[in-house]
């Protein structure tokens, strides 16, 4: 991430003392929030349901790439803003002849926008940087990103540089569609009951889409317009179905969303069970 703003090394030292950069799960604080950039104009505060706390991010990319990342099952877990070590950053930085991230003569702490945790054999930890592909024009950049690079290198982490050409419009809308619906819980006698109730009928309808479909039904069961879709959201967000997230959400056709298997089904029930 690039530094926008000059902070004191009393500060730094406060921060340190604070904790940050540390703690895991809901107890990690990022280095930066959106409150110590207050003029950063397209930052989010957006609440993690893999980390039940509020992540703080500072564009419009970094909050489509913590969707993707948070949607993604086998992501354990995502924490953004991450400090890396001013001394190996310093070292590293005085070894290959790149200026180190300094401002009014105070060194600054360099940060990766996402360290990574996740369930995979080949890759159980990465860390990522999202920039904006104009921003790669410019040599200062360049030089700090490969900086953070030769950074994770030295740590044994991969490290992955993301733009905005790389995050899939339709991928994109259907996560902003779904990730609300990911914190409503549904009694696990309603969520059993209701995705047989809806496999029977994306099985049967010939209508053009999921969304027909649903109309139909509230009609159909005499339903506030709009509930059989809330439930679908519902549903889908807790993958009691299957489907192309690549297929835009408004496209979808009732024979498109396949129900979870018998062993995932456990699982779903399981977790909410919890």
């Amino acid at each position: 991430m690039a530094m926008r703003y000059s902070h004191s090394e009393v500060t730094f030292q406060r921060w340190l003392k604070e904790g940050r950069g540390d703690g895991r799960r809901n107890e990690y604080k990022p280095w930066l929030t959106v409150r110590d950039l207050p003029s950063q104009g397209r930052s989010h505060r957006v609440f993690g349901h893999k980390s039940l706390r509020t992540h703080h991010l500072f564009s419009d990319l970094e909050l489509a790439v913590f969707l993707l990342l948070e949607w993604q099952r086998d992501v354990i877990e995502i924490r953004e803003q991450f400090p890396l070590q001013r001394e190996l950053t310093l070292e590293i930085a005085e070894q290959h002849g790149i200026p180190h991230p300094a401002i009014s003569g105070v060194p600054q702490y360099m940060s990766s926008d996402f360290l990574v945790d996740t369930s995979r054999s080949d890759e159980p930890r990465f860390a990522l940087q999202a920039k904006y592909s104009r921003e790669l024009q410019k040599p200062r950049v360049i030089e700090k990103l490969e900086l953070e690079r030769r950074y994770w290198e030295r740590k044994g982490v991969p490290w992955h540089l993301i733009t905005e050409k790389e995050i899939p419009v339709a991928v994109l809308a259907n996560i902003k569609w779904l990730y609300p619906a990911q914190r409503d819980e549904l009694p696990e006698i309603d969520l059993a009951h209701k995705t047989n109730f809806y496999s029977h009928h994306f099985a049967q309808s010939k209508a053009p889409t999921m969304i027909d479909l649903a109309k139909s039904l509230d009609v159909a069961y005499d339903l506030t317009l709009g509930e059989s879709l809330g439930e679908i959201r519902q549903l889908l967000a807790q993958r009691c179905f299957l489907f192309d997230i690549h297929i835009a959400f408004r496209k979808l056709a009732p024979t498109d969303l396949v129900p979870a298997e018998t062993t995932a089904m456990q699982e779903i029930l399981h977790v909410q069970g919890q």
